[in-house]
């Protein structure tokens, strides 16, 4: 299941052991086609990572803290530290 992030809170995210971080919009081509992907991945891996959703346009302070400049972005955190980054669309494999 993927949660939302609201009001740029990224308190579950920070808590969280391991967290996927999607950053996205509705207006996004490209993350439209990522959307069932991560849908996937969230149900598959759920005992692994805990999956997010911020859209960049209702997460500003979010998005300048983590450098986003173009989305989608997904960025993977551990113990509250990013630890990988990807830039576009990717595929599932």
């Amino acid at each position: 299941m993927i949660e939302k992030i609201f009001e740029n809170n990224m308190t579950e995210v920070n808590d969280s052991s391991v967290a996927v971080v999607d950053f996205s919009a509705t207006w996004c081509g490209p993350c439209k086609m990522l959307e069932p992907v991560i849908d996937e991945l969230s149900d598959e891996m759920s005992d692994q990572a805990d999956f997010f959703s911020a859209d960049v346009d209702e997460n500003s302070e979010i998005c300048k803290d983590f450098g986003i400049q173009s989305v989608p972005t997904v960025v993977v955190m551990k113990n509250g530290q990013e630890v990988g980054r990807s830039v576009g669309f990717l595929p599932k494999e």
